[in-house]
């Protein structure tokens, strides 16, 4: 840890005016982003006695190496970069809203020739119009289910929807009159594509006119006797009500507004939202986060505005209820206004229906905390338990918060590859997983190769280290001149695990002393009894049968050799594929794909005749009688002709 005095900026150099302040670790990596109206108040106060420190901020400035900071025009400047910075750098000790679970959209994508209607999660797409998010998935399903027998949308898969194409056979789906077929030309484009406006319009709000509609074609079926159409069509009107049944609370129906709840403690701190849209909830979302910095309520509801609303001004209502009004409440009601395109409200509601709504917001904010400490306390202690256990073995002097596994895959010394896995805080960091190609000598045994990998991986981290270019002069996400970070390899473990034993860990070590690293422990877990085995130590650390950190090491090995054997898997196949036609005279790499894709195998291609071949994009008859050749050539035993003998 860095003492604070030692990177204390004299207070004559830092400005009176707003902006926005980075510190950084020992690393360069930015760990906390923050604003200030006047930033020399602001950043003197992290300089103060440590004792009178918060626990969180003390650990802050210990972790940091550094602090810098930029000055802004005003205060709606420095809350517009503080986001830009928070989304960019990600750091550590800034709080971050992460959805408590994904949830489920109703999405037509009409960016397709024929749209098609799903339920679908996780990130947004371009050309694809959504709908919600709903809770439960399970209510969405059966919407959607029963809206096609009103809007008989293509709801199939791209494949499902080409063999029907080519068959000239609907599904299922078709079959029952939830889907009109365009597959098999029952509709034209046009007519689909009207389908999918009408749906799109229904789910915006424009249910009366599609409910009228269907009220009188049930009267005219009931007029002309025929009861089971009639039944039909009120069915459909059911459900379509059913989709915008009103809720328990039922505000005015000009009433457009989300309404946000916050209930916390210490630690952690969960966030629940309401979205009100003409009187009704039309939706629900919730965030758990961890208190990673001592923000006041104030602050803690600007950084939720502010990052929740950032990506998505077309949500943005044209009222929002807080539990706590932020301190610079004019600035964030008018950047969200500016988002918008028009005024936002932005207040506490005290009496009547909203302030009865925001208190059944809290309430489901406790409950959501409630039920998160209840799913994560095992998991978490074990967590926590594991990395002290192991560090309390290995006679670590750092906490192992982040560890690096490494593993070797080859067949029979052929297409050998590495594998480097992350784990941070005992889980997975997987964007930080990388993969290696090894040859040449450093593919004679795993010893080379194990050396090859730890000294490729940490020379490149030294080469980091020392490049005064990590960090370059450019264009911000707001087009703002400033500070973009490159993107690095990684930043230097606690601990590095090698699979396998002394060899391997003598290897791995001899990688670290040729480059000079001393502060970065290296073992090895042998498979055998499950050892751990030091650089020349003769005797192994063994970890108890049961506990937590023998759990934890054998997840590294397990994901690191999963992950080896995934791309060792990979780059054979590739090899074994392409390796009979590379040597068809004439053949280049774009027309291999094209017969791999065509036949899909090498054995259909080594089976196929002239005709055949010639049915390939860009194969004519000359190098389809060539590549026939070739491939009979090479699958053709060759016979000695001294002694007779075939050979292989």
């Amino acid at each position: 840890m860095a003492d604070p005095a030692s990177y204390r900026p004299k207070t004559s150099d830092i400005p009176t005016k707003p902006g926005v302040y980075r510190f950084r670790d020992e690393h360069g990596r930015v760990i906390y982003v923050g604003k200030a109206k006047v930033l020399r108040n602001r950043l003197t106060s992290y300089f103060a006695n440590p004792d009178r420190l918060t626990p969180k901020t003390r650990a802050m400035v210990f972790t940091a190496g550094s602090v810098e900071w930029t000055v802004v025009g005003s205060e709606l400047e420095a809350l517009q970069l503080e986001f830009v910075w928070i989304k960019e750098y990600n750091p550590r000790f800034n709080i971050v809203f992460r959805d408590d679970k994904t949830y489920p959209y109703l999405a037509v994508t009409l960016n397709e020739k024929y749209p098609r209607a799903l339920v679908m999660r996780g990130d947004k797409r371009k050309g694809v119009k959504y709908f919600g998010p709903f809770y439960p998935a399970k209510a969405i399903r059966e919407t959607l289910d029963t809206l096609l027998r009103v809007f008989p949308v293509r709801s199939c898969a791209p494949g499902v929807f080409k063999r029907a194409e080519a068959s000239g056979r609907p599904c299922l789906l078709g079959y029952i009159d939830k889907c009109s077929a365009p597959c098999v030309g029952r509709i034209s484009e046009e007519d689909h594509r009207q389908l999918a406006d009408d749906l799109c319009t229904f789910m915006s709000g424009e249910a009366t006119k599609f409910t009228k509609a269907l009220t009188v074609k049930m009267q005219e079926a009931v007029a002309e006797l025929e009861y089971e159409q009639a039944a039909r069509y009120r069915d459909d009107i059911s459900a379509l009500n059913r989709v915008f049944e009103r809720n328990a609370v039922v505000l005015d129906d000009r009433t457009e507004a989300d309404i946000f709840g916050v209930h916390g403690d210490e630690l952690e701190a969960a966030v629940q939202v309401f979205h009100v849209r003409d009187g009704r909830i039309r939706s629900q979302r919730g965030w758990v986060v961890e208190k990673v910095s001592d923000a006041s309520d104030a602050e803690f509801v600007e950084q939720l505005l502010t990052q929740i609303y950032a990506d998505h001004a077309d949500r943005i209502p044209r009222e929002i209820l807080v539990p706590t009004l932020p301190e610079d409440i004019n600035e964030v009601a008018t950047w969200l206004s500016d988002l918008r395109g028009s005024k936002v409200s932005l207040r506490v509601a005290q009496r009547g229906d909203k302030a009865a709504l925001a208190g059944t917001v809290k309430e489901n904010a406790e409950q959501a905390l409630r039920l998160h400490k209840s799913k994560r306390a095992g998991d978490i202690t074990t967590r926590s338990l594991a990395m002290q256990e192991l560090q309390e073995a290995l006679g670590a002097e750092q906490a192992l918060l982040r560890i690096e596994c490494y593993d070797a895959s080859h067949t029979q010394g052929t297409n050998v590859v590495a594998s480097m896995v992350v784990f941070e805080d005992g889980l997975p960091k997987k964007s930080e997983y990388r993969k290696f190609s090894i040859t040449g000598d450093a593919a004679r045994d795993d010893t080379a190769s194990m050396y090859d990998v730890i000294y490729r991986r940490f020379s490149r981290y030294l080469k980091e280290k020392v490049d005064p270019t990590a960090f370059v002069t450019g264009a911000v996400e707001d087009g703002s001149i400033g500070e973009v970070e490159k993107k690095k390899f990684s930043y230097p473990p606690s601990l590095v695990i090698v699979d396998g034993g002394p060899p391997q860990v003598a290897a791995a070590q001899k990688a670290m002393d040729d480059l000079g690293i001393d502060d970065i422990p290296v073992v090895g877990l042998a498979k055998r009894l499950e050892e751990l085995w030091l650089p020349d130590d003769p005797f192994p650390v063994i970890l108890p049968r049961a506990s937590a950190s023998l759990y934890l090491v054998q997840r590294l090995r397990d994901e690191a050799h999963r992950f080896a054997i995934t791309f060792h898997r990979e780059t054979r196949a590739k090899s074994m594929i392409s390796s009979e036609l590379d040597a068809v005279p004439g053949l280049g790499k774009a027309k291999q794909a094209a017969l791999r894709k065509h036949f899909g195998s090498m054995k259909k291609i080594r089976a196929a005749n002239v005709d055949e071949l010639t049915q390939v994009p860009g194969i004519g008859e000359k190098l389809a009688t060539v590549i026939k050749e070739s491939l009979e050539d090479a699958s053709r035993p060759s016979v000695n002709m001294t002694t007779g003998e075939i050979v292989d």
